[in-house]
């Protein structure tokens, strides 16, 4: 099966890796920390938010709110398995194998990106309403524990509203950048069926190795907006 070149090893996300390996870059690594990178995201009215949020007082603990227990970890559970889900079983992302002999064969090769890039675009609508909506349920979760877990809580709702707009214009950018993946995958798998053609009706090797590597991205890409959930489960383990 045709396979996307090897490129040196980057540390960092797995969204990263796999956009410089498929892109064939070498990236280097970041220079600046995070904190510099942060400060050149936020504006004026985001620094006096997160101010306010690190130095105001503690918001009070709202009595007879829900706690967080082992339904609240299920949920968390099910919502992730649920994305998952979605991005897997995707008929525009399964191969040919995994859908079964009685699948109707896929159009012949050349296909159209735009099928992709719209498939694409509808899974990361779908992680950004099911991760935000986990994330505020969190929050709320957090914010019934203590006054300094309820001060975490409004740092987090300042910091997603401070970066929404910037991680929604960046994470745009993935299915713009698969698409040259895509181009360099088809071009190199139309020469080599050119040289051996495929069955007829059965989609190039081309083809599958994108399906896969589109799958890797999403996922990755899930992980990623995961984190902050990630966070906030965190401080409501601790006792």
């Amino acid at each position: 099966m045709l396979q996307a070149p090897q490129r040196t090893a980057l540390s960092g996300p797995e969204l990263v890796r796999l956009l410089a390996r498929f892109a064939q870059v070498d990236v280097p690594e970041p220079r600046q920390s995070l904190s510099d990178r942060l400060s050149q995201w936020l504006g004026w009215t985001d620094a006096i938010a997160l101010s306010s949020a690190l130095t105001g007082a503690p918001p009070a603990v709202p009595a007879g709110a829900r706690t967080f227990g082992s339904a609240e970890e299920a949920e968390c559970a099910r919502v992730r398995s649920s994305l998952v889900n979605t991005i897997t079983g995707d008929s525009a992302f399964v191969s040919a194998r995994r859908r079964g002999s009685a699948h109707v064969a896929a159009p012949a090769v050349p296909v159209d990106y735009a099928l992709f890039r719209q498939r694409y675009q509808a899974m990361q609508q779908s992680m950004e309403t099911g991760v935000g909506n986990l994330r505020g349920r969190l929050r709320a979760l957090l914010a019934a524990r203590t006054p300094a877990m309820g001060r975490l809580a409004v740092l987090d709702a300042v910091m997603e509203r401070a970066l929404a707009e910037r991680e929604r214009s960046l994470l745009a950018n993935l299915p713009v950048l698969l698409a040259g993946h895509f181009e360099r995958l088809r071009d190199a798998g139309q020469q080599a069926e050119a040289e051996q053609p495929p069955a007829p009706g059965a989609p190039g090797a081309w083809l599958e190795v994108f399906r896969k590597d589109m799958r890797s991205v999403l996922l990755a890409e899930l992980d990623v907006r995961l984190q902050p959930v990630e966070g906030l489960l965190a401080a409501l383990r601790t006792r």
